[in-house]
């Protein structure tokens, strides 16, 4: 198994040099081709990931995983749409970033390069196989996939299918890799192939992040846990805070921007919650609220501590009245996972104090944290979703899978 993973490394490295001088046009022209491959062979890629569905069945995994697991035609549309996307996209390989002149004649600049071979190492989601490839494609890298075993069947047929038609189009050779071993020693044995794997991007479960982080020679940029917020101001548009709050929870619970604990303003509380309640309830959603929230709506569940540090990716929802925006703001500080918060209210200075305090990747007025999101943010698709602040933050897109060099024109100066 060793040698197995150390000859995928090897192979991704020798392609990522290839890849790093590839045209623009063979890089988008392979994204093309990998799209129109995975539209039309749906029924392979559906017939794959029914193995993946039945055996998540059978091991009795929760509704909320098993719908991040399943593959139907509009999610291969939505992958094949956002390498399309990503073709569509500037190449950032060869950007300069910034040119200037010293006082000795120097002109120097910063152009954006690959980073070179990219292992991701990722839980249920089919579709991050896709929408890795292709990122990592556009921006000049090798990418080496290693996918959890509840998808290992829909992993091995897209990569398959990404490989073939990028091949037919020029693409390097070993550009896509997939490991499908799905022994948790394949993870470790390559989190030590330094020499050869430049960046590795965890997603998925707090155990996962910590195991990739503990473990690797190799640095880490890490996806962690979704544990997301919406407060409801005293000055918030009740209606639009129902809207907002509704989305959040409900329209993907499975998800890590969706939301975990609602925060509501006392002056709101007792407009705002009984009927946002009951909406939640028309949905199935569990709701364990604090002592407060129940004095409102005492047909809840009481939350225990755990429940404001817990990322429920399922229709459950923790609910807390605050007696402030100070007690809002500390609360996130304290249990948020520095990837999506959001306030809903009319008040200017209270948007932007929460705008500036509330420390996550991104922070949002009167708008669904749903919408963390690459290809909601214009990024065609995303690598990731970094909870933490080098060498990014945020929805991962191409420009985030590059670096810089100095790029120094003379015409005979010495250093004197």
């Amino acid at each position: 198994m060793k040698e197995k993973i150390l000859k995928i490394a090897q192979q991704a490295k020798a392609a990522s040099r290839k890849l790093s001088n590839l045209s623009t046009k063979i890089k988008n022209d392979s994204l093309l081709a990998m799209a129109e491959m995975l539209e039309n062979r749906g029924d392979f890629l559906m017939d794959a990931n029914y193995k993946d569905v039945e055996g998540a069945r059978e091991k009795r995994l929760s509704p909320a995983m098993i719908d991040r697991l399943t593959l139907n035609e509009n999610r291969i549309k939505d992958m094949a749409k956002g390498l399309r996307e990503i073709a569509a996209l500037p190449d950032p390989v060869g950007e300069v970033v910034r040119m200037w002149r010293r006082p000795n004649g120097l002109q120097i600049g910063k152009i954006r390069t690959p980073l070179g071979v990219i292992g991701i190492i990722y839980e249920s989601r089919p579709n991050v196989t896709a929408d890795a490839a292709s990122l990592c494609i556009k921006s000049g890298n090798a990418v080496i996939l290693r996918g959890g075993s509840e998808a290992i069947y829909s992993n091995i047929a897209i990569a398959k299918l990404l490989s073939e038609a990028g091949r037919a189009k020029g693409l390097p050779e070993n550009s896509v890799q997939l490991i499908d071993i799905t022994d948790r020693e394949a993870v470790l044995d390559m989190l030590k192939l330094d020499a050869y794997i430049d960046l590795v991007i965890p997603r998925g479960g707090h155990s996962l992040i910590r195991t990739v982080v503990e473990n690797s020679t190799i640095p880490v940029i890490k996806h962690d846990k979704g544990l997301c917020h919406v407060y409801i101001d005293s000055e918030a548009d009740l209606e639009m805070g129902k809207r907002i709050a509704f989305n959040a929870k409900v329209q993907r619970p499975s998800v890590c921007n969706a939301m975990e604990t609602l925060l509501v303003h006392k002056d709101a509380a007792e407009e705002f919650l009984p009927g946002m309640i009951k909406k939640f309830k028309e949905s199935k959603v569990e709701i364990r609220g604090c002592q407060k929230t129940k004095a409102i709506a005492s047909d809840i569940n009481n939350a225990a501590e755990e429940d404001w540090d817990t990322e429920y990716l399922d229709l459950i929802l923790s609910i807390k009245v605050v007696d402030s925006i100070d007690e809002a703001i500390e609360h996130i500080t304290r249990y948020g996972s520095m990837l999506s918060e959001a306030i809903v209210t009319r008040d200017y200075n209270n948007a932007w104090r929460f705008l500036r305090e509330v420390d996550t990747a991104s922070v949002f007025v009167n708008a669904s944290t749903r919408f963390t999101d690459g290809g909601q943010f214009g990024l065609g698709a995303e690598m990731g979703i970094s909870t933490q602040k080098l060498h990014c933050r945020g929805p991962m897109g191409l420009e985030e899978l590059t670096s810089t060099k100095y790029i120094i024109f003379g015409d005979g100066q010495v250093r004197e």
